[in-house]
């Protein structure tokens, strides 16, 4: 499909949609590429300004169109999969792409853990622990906020570490000996805040990843509690399930 068709079967916005998707699927447009404006595609196409703005928007909606405010609209990076059956910090995820991981610190101090964060590192209420809050970037984009809490003996250390460009896990591991095995790890749908938007360079209210990840080093100790907060448009999680047939182990033998 090269042309929009009137009174075909498909919606006009429909069928536009279609002629851009194989744009870009075909990497005709590629990432970083500039769209032309609903006004040129209303000209190419015989349009109205609906049709090609209702196009454009569900493409944006579906992450692989983006708009910048005074600049136009452009093809989206594809998105990150990040498989859930590893344990990984952010700057291995990204290495492992070919991406340049990087970090804008945003907060770097030692606080006192409140009731929900002492419950989750196993520690008493206002126990100092170590607070960190990153931007984290792939190739200068911003791909997600995260907040962070550690705590071991020692743990205030951590202030004059430079970890806008240092892996904290390789940094717990390598000079703190702390080898982290296992996590616990949830996410859920939502959208981004007003403070979350900006700094994430989304529209007020688009769609995000939140997920909380508890950490434990070899031996069961709690070092890691951390919330963060993923672009919904950039980021995909992905694991793999095993379907447990009912009954399928009754009577195996030991």
């Amino acid at each position: 499909m090269s042309t929009v068709v009137k009174g075909g079967p498909l919606p006009r916005y429909y069928q536009l949609k279609e002629i851009l998707h194989a744009k870009i699927r075909s990497g005709q447009w590629q990432p970083g590429t500039v769209i032309p404006s609903e006004r040129e595609l209303c000209e190419q196409y015989g349009i109205s300004r609906m049709t090609a703005r209702q196009a454009v928007t569900e493409l944006v909606r579906d992450g692989l169109l983006y708009r910048a405010q005074g600049k136009g609209t452009f093809v989206a990076r594809r998105r990150i999969t990040q498989q859930l059956t590893v344990l990984t910090g952010f700057s291995q995820d990204m290495a492992t792409r070919g991406l340049r991981a990087g970090a804008q610190v945003l907060d770097q101090k030692m606080v006192f853990a409140n009731t929900e964060v002492a419950a989750r590192l196993r520690v008493r209420e206002g126990q100092p622990i170590f607070f960190l809050r990153r931007l984290r970037l792939a190739n200068d984009e911003p791909l997600a906020m995260e907040t962070t809490h550690i705590t071991f003996l020692g743990c205030e250390e951590l202030l004059d570490a430079d970890l806008a460009s240092t892996s904290l896990y390789a940094l717990l591991r390598e000079r703190f000996g702390l080898v982290l095995s296992e996590a616990e790890q949830e996410i859920e749908a939502d959208l981004a805040r007003a403070g979350e938007a900006r700094l994430l360079r989304l529209d007020a209210g688009a769609a995000v990843l939140r997920m909380r990840r508890r950490t434990f080093a070899n031996g069961g100790q709690v070092v890691e509690y951390a919330e963060s907060v993923y672009r919904g448009d950039k980021y995909t999680f992905s694991t793999r399930l095993m379907y447990d047939l009912p009954g399928a182990t009754e009577g195996a033998q030991p």
